[in-house]
């Protein structure tokens, strides 16, 4: 694994002027672009290199256009010239160092992240995790700013902390959501050190990457590394399934806990048996949810408090997320009682069980975009409270589907959905071989429908990802999965084409893909925006 430099190339702010910056990738999410600005706008020298052609990076381009005179563009391709002759290498946190002949040439390496950790001296609140780092840390900064706090959010949700660098004071926390990616370029650097550190559940994610969960963690423990006793870090306490837990610990909540230097707190889906209040021996100090209510027990406390109670947004996952939140403010010395105000009015993230559209005969449309991990999928299934119509699948990025497979084979399940549509791609493919493999397994899990196309009877429409699924006859089989669809469009349509014949009302319609789709779309936000405008105009 890398390690970088603790010293960095530039003495300040002030010493990044006529020094030879190469930014690494400007890409269409803003990070490079934000890079690009800001060292522009102090002086450097600036070249921007991305294997993407200039019409493919045509957006971000044309957004810098009022600095063209400073910045230099080498594109489609990289010249490794400008990796050695640079002062600095800006790195974007999606290029391996591994085996990079650009990046080993370079005389410095930075990031968006690492430069802004190093010249600013605000309180951060990092957050990574599998799952919910996004809805996460923006409950926490919407929380920070209802609560009278100059609070700045950036890092993975697509804001680079570089364009509020100079905002910022010691008097102004920031919120940080980190990727792994982004925590294994600062390894090393000892510029991460957080007052608050969360990591949201744990899960196998992005294994095409790493090739092993062991790897994938090393790189999320690197958020607390550098804590002290003074520091707070928040760890899961509930346990994780079998094939996902570490070798060497009941959790990964545990071996964190264990791990790190700073004033461990814990989170729980359920009251932990420890608490006895009123006590201050406990060994459980943290939140955790009781009857769709959440507390805080923390030392020094004689009872619990109430720090959660009403909240918009659909889902138990989506409590977990505000319930952190909850935690994060309390930390920052908000009142329990204004935390539950304040957190009563969070409606939640784009792409996240965002809902935007209602149908005839009451049919809600909710995107869920971001939701990248089968897991994910699983939960976007109970968030309601009532069966759905649940929209899914995509590219596989290494990942086992066997979790949402269970989930969709298990007609016992009060929840389990009333119809789904899948995307096509290779994730899908993964899902529906898992599928017929249950199916076979146990004789009659789904409708035997012969007008689904298939003999099974368990996908209505073409059996592999390179079909329209329109030309079955899916939207009236009874079978329970439609597609896949070869793009967004035909799914809508043939959804619209089910809703309409079936005479569907009073119904929950998700598009929840647990996969990426990268092949169809720009990123997860792209695909979510897509979905939106799709079903503005189908479902008018």
């Amino acid at each position: 694994m890398q390690e970088y430099s603790r010293n960095c190339v530039f003495k300040d702010l002030s010493d990044i002027k006529g020094k030879k910056v190469t930014i690494m990738g400007l890409g269409l999410n803003g990070g490079g672009e934000a890079s690009a600005r800001f060292f522009a706008q102090k002086g450097a020298l600036v070249t921007v290199t991305d294997m993407k052609s200039r019409e493919e990076l045509l957006p971000s381009i044309e957004r810098l256009s009022d600095l063209n005179d400073k910045i230099r563009y080498v594109l489609g391709k990289h010249d490794i010239k400008d990796f050695e002759e640079a002062d600095c290498v800006i790195k974007n946190p999606g290029v391996k160092f591994e085996g990079n002949k650009f990046l080993q040439a370079a005389r410095a390496i930075e990031s968006d992240i690492s430069i802004f950790l190093r010249f600013s001296k605000s309180p951060v609140i990092a957050v990574t995790g599998s799952k919910g780092k996004s809805s996460t840390v923006s409950a926490i900064y919407y929380g920070l700013r209802e609560a009278g706090f100059k609070a700045f959010l950036g890092g993975n949700i697509t804001v680079s902390p570089l364009t509020f660098l100079e905002e910022t004071s010691q008097d102004t926390p920031v919120v940080l959501e980190l990727s792994s990616w982004q925590l294994a370029d600062l390894r090393g650097r000892g510029v991460l050190k957080p007052y608050i550190s969360l990591i949201t559940k744990i899960v196998p994610d992005h294994q095409n990457w790493y090739g092993n969960m062991e790897s994938y963690v090393q790189d999320k423990m690197l958020i607390y590394k550098d804590q002290t006793r003074g520091d707070w870090s928040i760890f899961d306490y509930d346990g994780d399934l079998p094939s996902y837990a570490p070798e060497n610990a009941s959790s990964w909540g545990d071996l964190f806990a264990s791990d790190s230097k700073a004033s461990v707190l814990r989170y729980s889906r359920k009251r932990p048996d420890s608490i006895s209040a009123p006590s201050s021996s406990s060994s459980f100090y943290g939140v955790w949810e009781e009857d769709k209510k959440g507390y805080v027990f923390l030392p020094g406390m004689e009872k619990p408090e109430l720090v959660l109670d009403q909240l918009k947004v659909p889902g138990r996952h989506m409590r977990t997320n505000a319930l952190n939140a909850a935690l994060v403010l309390f930390l920052m010395h908000v009142p329990s009682e204004k935390i539950r105000t304040i957190l009563a009015g969070w409606e939640g993230t784009p792409h996240r069980l965002q809902y935007f559209h209602t149908f005839a005969n009451n049919v809600r449309f909710y995107n869920d975009s971001c939701a990248t991990v089968p897991e994910a999928v699983c939960e976007a299934t109970k968030a309601f409270e009532k069966p759905v119509i649940l929209l899914t699948g995509g590219t596989d990025k290494g990942l086992s589907f066997e979790p949402l497979v269970k989930t969709l084979a298990d007609k016992n399940n009060p929840l389990y959905p009333k119809k789904v549509f899948l995307l096509a791609g290779s994730g899908t493919d993964k899902l529906v071989k898992g599928l017929k493999e249950k199916a076979l397994d146990e004789n009659g899990l789904f409708e035997n429908e012969r007008g689904s196309g298939l003999d099974t009877g368990i996908i209505a429409g073409s059996e592999t990802g390179t079909g329209t699924g329109t030309d079955t006859g899916a939207s009236s089989c009874q079978a329970l999965i439609s597609g896949p669809y070869k793009n967004l469009t035909e799914l809508l349509k043939a959804l619209k084409e089910y809703i309409l014949k079936n005479n569907i009302s009073d119904m929950d319609v998700v598009f929840s893909p647990g996969a990426t789709s990268f092949g169809l779309f720009k990123n997860e936000f792209d695909r979510g925006n897509q979905y939106m405008d799709g079903v503005k105009e189908i479902f008018n």
